[in-house]
């Protein structure tokens, strides 16, 4: 199995941010790397298309995000 994580495509998002709107982006965050894990089991070896640019929402939160299958 691959080793999914998630990381920030710029540094300061976060910053200025409540740390409850912190530590819910960090849930979410973690909450999709492990589905995406599940989703594309060949990770690098993956030829099909990739998703494309996604968003999912929680209550306020809304967090865009791209899924690097092959990364």
């Amino acid at each position: 199995m691959a080793d999914w994580r998630w990381e920030l495509f710029q540094v300061d998002p976060l910053d200025g941010l409540p740390d409850a709107a912190c530590a819910e982006t960090e849930r979410l965050a973690n909450e999709i790397a492990v589905r995406e894990s599940m989703v594309f089991l060949e990770g690098a070896a993956y030829t099909g298309p990739g998703p494309g640019v996604r968003t999912e929402s929680r209550g306020l939160l809304m967090l865009t995000y791209l899924t690097d299958v092959r990364g």
